[in-house]
């Protein structure tokens, strides 16, 4: 991956291409088996960037003591929708970094070679 920067355009095109059926599944096979080590990265980037700081619970404590259940419902959907949103952007942000990584000569990532368990794009077994 090189750090050119990319247009709107190419952007836009990419995720069409990646919004077609089928073309995620490899993806999330090489995601799965990452997991664990993905999540601590963003839960971490997260609480770095002051997410689930202070201000955060008190939205919480206010959201689930609000007397009105409509009311109480609207604000908690929306505090779940905003931290998906926001550690979709969070988890972007690490692929981005991941791919360089990978790509990025001279790294243990980028020298490794596969193990025959591998197939040739380097993700395990499925």
């Amino acid at each position: 991956m090189t750090d050119r920067p990319y247009t709107a355009e190419q952007v836009d095109a990419a995720v069409r291409e990646i919004s077609e059926p089928g073309r995620l599944r490899r993806a999330e096979e090489v995601v799965t088996h990452a997991v664990p080590n993905l999540q601590r990265i963003i839960d971490g980037a997260l609480h770095d960037g002051g997410w689930f700081s202070q201000g955060h619970e008190q939205q919480i404590t206010q959201a689930s003591a609000e007397p009105d259940p409509k009311m109480r419902e609207a604000r908690l959907h929306a505090l779940v929708a905003d931290e998906s949103q926001l550690a979709m952007l969070v988890g972007v942000t690490v692929g981005f970094a991941l791919a360089r990584e990978l790509d990025a000569p001279g790294t243990a990532a980028a020298e490794a070679d596969p193990s025959p368990e591998h197939d040739p794009d380097g993700a395990p077994p499925a």
